[in-house]
């Protein structure tokens, strides 16, 4: 039994929430006191010519941390790129990077790497998808299609990222294709910013009722999983975005195969000023 520390976390380039200063520093120590197992990190700089400390940010921090990198380039532009790292305290067996954009203005793409944990094989897929339903949609049928293709039944899974998927349309696609589930669905329940003044003000909008724009309009929009007996789940996962003060459910780690004994979104310092999203924090076990 193998009991597994990950993080999913769009680091925002390695500046602060509000794009004024550099964050990769801080970020670095944040990240080292967590010990984790396995980090899927968004919005990762392998390349900037103009600010050599935010260059090769993968890099940075798995040697800080100790830890096998990769990377998978998706946006290019004259002076820089970013796109999506995995970082693994396991032995990174095999990786590949594949463009599920949807069109020209946005360059997406998922980075598919298996690691060995104790001689078993697990799958590792950073995600971070685009900013329209439609080509949200269109990319996570990708994704369902490289999995049924090249990720045996049997083998764990774990999927972690920035979704922007804040209505949580996507989520029943995932557990009726795939059978994977939202560490939050079976995780102690998360009371968000229990004891803040946050806190307070999100459970009295919620004794007095969301605004019509935040009210799903659908059952999909308000599902959170489906359990495995076809149940709705109908508490929602939490909010990571912005991080200073999160409304919108954008982040999100599915898994197969593990049984889940914590799962949290990390706020207050030094997270709310590392990066515009909040991380999120699970503990996984691996039979």
């Amino acid at each position: 039994m193998s009991v597994l520390r990950i993080v999913s976390y769009n680091i925002h380039k390695g500046r602060s929430a509000s794009g004024a200063r550099e964050s990769l520093s801080d970020l670095r120590l944040g990240l080292y006191n967590l010990h984790p197992d396995l980090l899927f990190l968004q919005e990762v700089q392998g390349r900037n010519e103009r600010r050599t400390t935010l260059h090769a940010q993968h890099e940075s921090l798995g040697a800080a941390l100790a830890m096998d990198v990769c990377y998978g380039c998706n946006v290019v532009r004259p002076q820089t790129d970013h796109g999506n790292a995995l970082l693994s305290r396991f032995p990174i067996l095999q990786y590949e990077n594949q463009d599920i954009s949807d069109h020209r203005l946005e360059q997406r793409g998922l980075l598919h790497a298996v690691v060995e944990v104790e001689g078993r094989p697990v799958h590792c897929i950073v995600v971070h998808l685009g900013l329209f339903n439609g080509g949200r949609t269109r990319q996570v049928m990708a994704l369902v299609d490289r999995i049924k293709r090249m990720v045996p039944a049997h083998e764990p899974l774990l999927i972690g990222g920035d979704f922007n998927d804040w209505n949580n349309r996507l989520a029943p696609l995932f557990v009726e294709q795939l059978g994977l589930f939202e560490v939050f669905a079976f995780s102690p329940r998360y009371e968000e910013a229990e004891g803040t003044l946050r806190g307070s003000v999100l459970r009295m909008g919620r004794n007095l009722g969301r605004p019509p724009f935040l009210r799903p309009t659908t059952l999909s929009a308000s599902v959170h999983e489906l359990g495995v007996n076809g149940g709705a789940r109908m508490t929602p996962p939490p909010r990571t975005f912005p991080a200073a003060f999160p409304f919108l459910r954008l982040d999100r780690i599915y898994q197969r195969g593990f049984a889940v004994r914590k799962a949290r979104v990390l706020q207050g310092q030094p997270w709310r000023q590392l990066s515009d999203h909040s991380p999120i924090f699970a503990e996984l076990e691996l039979p």
